[in-house]
């Protein structure tokens, strides 16, 4: 079987949309300071998609949505880094106090924005974002975030697992490597989420300001 007909059998198989929900929340996925040092263990070429993550923030800032920042931080011991942190040897950048693990420039969290500190690759696991989320009335995430194949993957399966309609946008979104990170958006938008562009996220947050407005809310 040629690539071209596995392409189309995979369409036939995973071809459905979830859409975008009426009650969003942006969530902005571990974009810290590592990912943009060149002398860093961490370090991808991902500016592009910061660049498209604030400009989606000032979007979701426009329609009054709410907007939630994830950082990793361990305790100086390492205590509560478990197996991901014997795992994964970059991991070490997030220990409390390095510079590595602030938030990128651009990004420093606002007072109206929540802030989860997670120490696995999900922002879900182990944290209250899908119980705050839920008493917000939230139906649906928009995820942008560092990396794709990493921690906005694991956050993508969890989100839609907790049965949130799950969008990846994939411009603001970014892998130290162009493979992982086309492979991963090409299989949660089979399985797991719709992965749509800046465009597409922007035109919907105006539509739902737009909508908020005429019910008066």
């Amino acid at each position: 079987m040629s690539e071209d007909d596995l392409l189309e059998n995979y369409r036939r198989a995973y071809d459905s949309k979830v859409g975008f929900g009426h009650r969003p929340a942006l969530i902005m996925i571990d974009f810290c300071q590592g990912y943009f040092d060149p002398n860093c263990d961490l370090y991808a070429d991902v500016d592009d998609a910061l660049a498209s993550a604030l400009r989606v923030r000032e979007a979701a800032r426009s329609a009054g949505i709410p907007v939630v920042l994830t950082n990793v931080s361990y305790h100086s011991s390492t205590i509560d880094g478990g197996r991901f942190f014997e795992k994964a040897a970059p991991l070490r950048y997030f220990v409390e106090g390095n510079p590595m693990a602030a938030f990128a420039n651009g990004l420093e969290p606002r007072p109206e924005e929540l802030v989860i500190t997670k120490q696995y690759p999900s922002a879900f696991f182990g944290t209250s974002l899908a119980s705050t989320l839920t008493a917000s009335g939230v139906d649906s995430v928009l995820l942008t975030g560092l990396t794709t194949s990493g921690c906005v993957r694991a956050t993508c399966v969890d989100a839609m697992s907790h049965g949130f309609r799950t969008a990846v946008i994939a411009d603001g979104c970014g892998d130290r490597h162009q493979a992982p990170h086309e492979a991963n958006l090409f299989d949660m938008n089979a399985k797991y989420a719709d992965v749509v562009s800046e465009a597409e996220a922007v035109a919907f947050l105006e539509q739902n300001r737009a909508e908020q407005a005429a019910a008066g809310r």
